[in-house]
C-alpha cells in the first residue's frame, strides 16, 4: 500500500485562560486525540458544527497554531518538529485557503502581485517568466490576464475566492486546507468554487483537507469523511458509506439539518435538542449523550472509543453503532427541497460540462 501524504495522530489543543483575583485559571480541551489520514490526491472532509474544532486542527496542520501534543505526518516527515528552514519548505508543499477571500488578500496589493510573491521567494521560475506563470494561474481558476492588474476591491467575493485558490497553487503544493472556503458565497457561486476545485484536485493530483459544516458540498467533494464534535472524531470512513449509512447519532442529526427534508430526519432533529458541551470541564461520558436520543445509561459512565466495525474501514465513537445500521438512517421522504435541487443541478451541470465553471461576475 502506498504511504499515506498525511497522517495525523492523538492530535491534542488545549486553550488556558489566566486566571485573576479570586478566579483560578481555566483550560478549555477544544481538539481531544483526533488522528485520520489523506492520501495523495484524496479529498478528506472534515465536518462539524460551529466551534467543534475544525478551524484549529486545519490551523494546526500547517503550524499556523501550535499543536499542545500529537503527531502531523507529512510525507513521513514530524511537521512538528520542523526548523525554520525545513518548515518554509514544508509551507511550500502544502497551503491553505481561508473561508474569507477578501481578508485574506491585502487590499493594497495587485492580485498578480499577491500570485508572483510565492512565486519569487521560493524560485519556482526563472524571473522572466514569472508574470506568464501568473497569467497561466488567474486562467486556471476562470479568470484572464487583465484581473492581474486590479486590486481586491475590484472582484466579487467568488473570483476573490478564484484568486486566493490561484495563489495557493503558484507554489505548487500537494495538500491544500481549504477552511470553509465557500460559506461565504452566493449558492450558485459555491456551486462553482466546489466544482472549480473538484477539477483542479483531478487535474493536478493535489490533496485537500476540505473543512465544512456543508452536507451537500462534502458528499459531492470528499472521497473520506471525518465528523467531528466537541473536538473529537465521533466517526469517520469512506464518504458514500458514512453520509449514505451513518452510523453514529451526531452525523444522523448534521445530515438531517441539510435541506432534503424526510420524516426520520425531521424526528431524530426535533430530539437531539440542546448545545454542544463546554470545553471547560466536561463531564465523563459520551460528548453527545445530552443531546442523542439514543443514549442510555453506559453512554454517560465513560467515553467511548473510536473504534473500527464492519469491514473495518469505518470507524464511530458509539457503544450503539452496530444498532445504528441502514436500516434506522434517515430515509428521504418526497422530493429534495428547491434549495437542494438547485445545489445539486449546479454541481452535475457544471461536472458533465467537463471544465472549471466560468467566474461568477463580471469585476
Amino acid at each position: 500500500m502506498t504511504a499515506p501524504l498525511l497522517e495525523v495522530r492523538g492530535l491534542n489543543k488545549i486553550y488556558r485562560s489566566g486566571g485573576g483575583f479570586l478566579r483560578a485559571p481555566r483550560e478549555a480541551q477544544v481538539v481531544k486525540d483526533v488522528g485520520f489520514t489523506v492520501g495523495r490526491g484524496e479529498v478528506f472532509g472534515l465536518v462539524g458544527e460551529s466551534g467543534s474544532g475544525k478551524t484549529t486542527i486545519g490551523r494546526m496542520l500547517l503550524r499556523l497554531t501550535e499543536a499542545d501534543s500529537g503527531e502531523i505526518l507529512f510525507d513521513g516527515q514530524d511537521v512538528r518538529a520542523l526548523g525554520p528552514a525545513a518548515l518554509r519548505g514544508f509551507r511550500r508543499r502544502a497551503q491553505m485557503i481561508f473561508q474569507d477571500p477578501f481578508a485574506s488578500l491585502d487590499p493594497r496589493v495587485r492580485v498578480g502581485d499577491a500570485i508572483a510573491a510565492p512565486i519569487r521567494l521560493h524560485g519556482l521560475r526563472p524571473a522572466g517568466s514569472v508574470k506568464d506563470r501568473v497569467v497561466e494561474l488567474l486562467e486556471m481558476v476562470g479568470l484572464s490576464a487583465a484581473h492581474a492588474d486590479r486590486h481586491p476591491h475590484a472582484f466579487s467575493g467568488g473570483q476573490r475566492q478564484r484568486v486566493a485558490i490561484a495563489r495557493a497553487l503558484a507554489v505548487e503544493p500537494e495538500l491544500i486546507v481549504c477552511d470553509e472556503p465557500v460559506s461565504a458565497l452566493d449558492l450558485s457561486v459555491q456551486a462553482q468554487v466546489v466544482n472549480l476545485l473538484a477539477d483542479l484536485s483531478a487535474r493536478l493530483g493535489v490533496a485537500y483537507v476540505f473543512i465544512s459544516h456543508d452536507m451537500a458540498v462534502v458528499r459531492h467533494l470528499a472521497s473520506h469523511v471525518g465528523v467531528l464534535y466537541a473536538g473529537r472524531l465521533v466517526e469517520t470512513g469512506p464518504a458514500a458509506a458514512v453520509l449514505g449509512a451513518p452510523r453514529h447519532p451526531y452525523t444522523r442529526m448534521l445530515l438531517a439539518a441539510s435541506p432534503r427534508p424526510h420524516a426520520a430526519g425531521r424526528r431524530e432533529r426535533a430530539e437531539a435538542t440542546g448545545e454542544p458541551p463546554s470545553p471547560y470541564g466536561r463531564e465523563p461520558g459520551c460528548r453527545f449523550a445530552s443531546r442523542c436520543p439514543h443514549a442510555v445509561a453506559a453512554c454517560r459512565a465513560a467515553e467511548p472509543p473510536l473504534d473500527a466495525f464492519a469491514d473495518g474501514a469505518r470507524f464511530a465513537a458509539c457503544i450503539r453503532a452496530a444498532e445504528l445500521g441502514p436500516e434506522t438512517a434517515p430515509a428521504p421522504e418526497g422530493a429534495p427541497s428547491p434549495a437542494f435541487q438547485t445545489r445539486m443541478a449546479l454541481l452535475r451541470a457544471a461536472r458533465a460540462e467537463g471544465r472549471a465553471a466560468s467566474p461568477d461576475a463580471p469585476a
